[in-house]
């Protein structure tokens, strides 16, 4: 059930970091579509513009020159709270470093979302409840992030992620802290996600490895893209 809608586009679009009074480009360019339930994996190596790209997909960053166009609308002609609320309600993000806050729960960490898009309580509650139960962790609801392994602490990621129902889930390195085993049993939930819920997914990653999961595979060098790649449709 792959739907074929643009969801995101960048065009031509370029990232010029100061330093000084020197110029340095990290992306170069780069113009991309990504459509309505595809996984897309953003590959490079080091240096190559991968989190700059990350950072101006999720929103976290304006573009120096060119357009991102997320869902129909313009995010630099976007207020800052009108821009928050679009990134709200559409991204959940995904970090290597899971981001959780220590002195609270997990379920209270996954709840977190929703408090800041005003969510009803008993809704928030209810939604925190079957989230936590996707990714296998209702009966760690309670524990603080200290108490739970890293990939328990990435699944509590995965859930805050998912609790507002965003139509993108953006993964930075997601499995880069993870053992293999445990990094690969998140891939295969971050694969389910795509496959069962119709998630977009845009995960970006050094790891060549993680390609294979991915549907569209964009490779990133020196700023610029380098190559686009989709898998033919199976099925």
């Amino acid at each position: 059930m792959k739907q074929n809608s643009t969801l995101l586009h960048l065009e031509n679009v370029w990232k010029i970091y100061k330093m000084g009074e020197v110029e340095v480009p990290a992306l170069r360019g780069v113009t991309v579509n990504i459509k309505k339930g595809d996984f897309v994996v953003i590959i490079g190596a080091s240096g190559s513009g991968k989190s700059t790209m990350m950072n101006l997909i999720g929103c976290l960053d304006m573009p120096s020159k060119g357009t991102i166009i997320l869902k129909n609308q313009d995010i630099s002609k976007l207020s800052e709270s009108d821009l928050a609320t679009l990134r709200g309600s559409t991204i959940g993000f995904i970090f290597q470093q899971y981001n959780l806050i220590p002195s609270i729960s997990a379920f209270e960490n996954v709840m977190l979302p929703l408090e800041f898009l005003e969510v009803d309580e008993k809704k928030a509650i209810e939604r925190t409840k079957k989230i936590l139960d996707i990714v296998g962790l209702s009966d760690k609801s309670h524990h603080l992030p200290t108490q739970l392994s890293g990939g328990q602490q990435q699944r509590v990621s995965i859930a805050r992620s998912l609790v507002g129902n965003p139509e993108i889930i953006l993964a930075d390195e997601p499995t880069g802290a993870l053992d293999s085993v445990t990094g690969r049993q998140i891939l295969d939930m971050l694969h389910k996600l795509w496959k069962e819920e119709g998630k977009t997914i845009i995960m970006v990653t050094h790891d060549l490895k993680l390609a294979k999961y991915a549907h569209t595979r964009i490779e990133l060098q020196d700023g610029k893209i380098l190559s686009i790649n989709q898998k033919s449709e199976v099925g």
